[in-house]
C-alpha cells in the first residue's frame, strides 16, 4: 500500500486530501477544496438546483465562474434575502459554520417600517416564540438609523432557523422590508458588489476555520 506515492507505514494518518493506493489502484483521490464568497442578490434561490424547475428561478450557482468546481452553499438565505454567502466543497468548514452549537455570529442588516419601541427591542434581544414551543436564543439587536418612516437595525444571531429574523420581527408586530447578511464573524462584504463573487483568501479560510 502507498500513501501519497510512498510506501505506507504502520501508524500513518490518512486525511481527506491524501491519496491511497493498493496494488496500483487508487482508493481515494486528493480533494481540491474551493472557497467562494458571494454577495447574493434577492430573487435567487440558495440551492444547487431549483426544486421548482417550472419557474426557472436563478440559483446562487449561476453567479459562480465557469471554472468553479462542484461546490455548495453553506447554509441558506431565503429568496428575498441578500448578502453574504459562502460556497465550498469543504464539508468540515460548512459543518463548523452552520452547527448552532459552535455559536458562530452572523450579522444582518434589517429594515422595518416606522419605529421600534424599547419593549419590542427587549423582546427581540431576550428571545421570542416564532412557532409553538420554538423560542429564539438571546441575540444582539442595535438600532443603526431611525426616523418616522423606517428603522434600520443590526441583528447578530448565533443560530440559523428557517426565516428566523423575519419570524422574530413578526412576533413583535413588525414586518421586515429588507434583509441582508453583512458579516460572518468579522468577515465582511467590503468591496464586493451585489451579485459579485470572489475566492476567499487563504487568510480568510484560516480565520473561518478557527472561529
Amino acid at each position: 500500500m502507498k500513501l501519497n506515492g510512498k510506501t505506507a507505514k504502520p501508524g500513518d494518518e490518512v486525511g481527506a486530501e491524501d491519496v491511497v493506493e493498493l496494488d496500483g489502484k487508487i482508493l481515494s483521490h486528493k480533494v481540491k477544496y474551493e472557497y467562494y464568497l458571494l454577495n447574493k442578490p434577492k430573487g435567487c434561490v440558495c440551492t444547487v438546483t431549483d426544486e421548482k424547475t417550472e419557474r426557472k428561478r436563478k440559483t446562487v450557482m449561476d453567479f459562480l465562474p465557469q471554472n468553479a468546481g462542484r461546490v455548495f452553499p453553506v447554509g441558506r438565505l431565503d429568496y428575498d434575502t441578500e448578502g453574504m454567502l459562502i460556497l465550498t466543497n469543504d464539508g468540515d468548514l460548512a459543518y463548523r459554520l452552520t452547527n448552532p452549537q459552535n455559536e458562530i455570529p452572523k450579522t444582518y442588516l434589517v429594515r422595518v417600517s416606522g419605529s421600534v419601541t424599547s419593549t419590542q427591542l427587549n423582546r427581540l434581544r431576550t428571545g421570542v416564540e416564532i412557532a409553538p414551543g420554538v423560542l429564539t436564543k438571546k441575540c444582539r439587536v442595535t438600532v443603526v438609523e431611525t426616523d418616522k418612516e423606517y428603522t434600520k437595525l443590526n441583528v447578530v444571531l448565533t443560530e440559523g432557523k428557517n426565516r428566523e429574523i423575519r419570524k422574530m420581527f413578526e412576533a413583535v408586530g413588525k414586518e421586515v422590508a429588507f434583509l441582508k447578511r453583512i458579516r460572518i464573524g468579522e468577515l465582511t462584504l467590503t468591496g464586493l458588489d451585489r451579485g459579485a463573487v470572489r475566492r476567499l483568501t487563504p487568510e480568510e479560510v484560516f480565520y473561518l476555520k478557527n472561529l
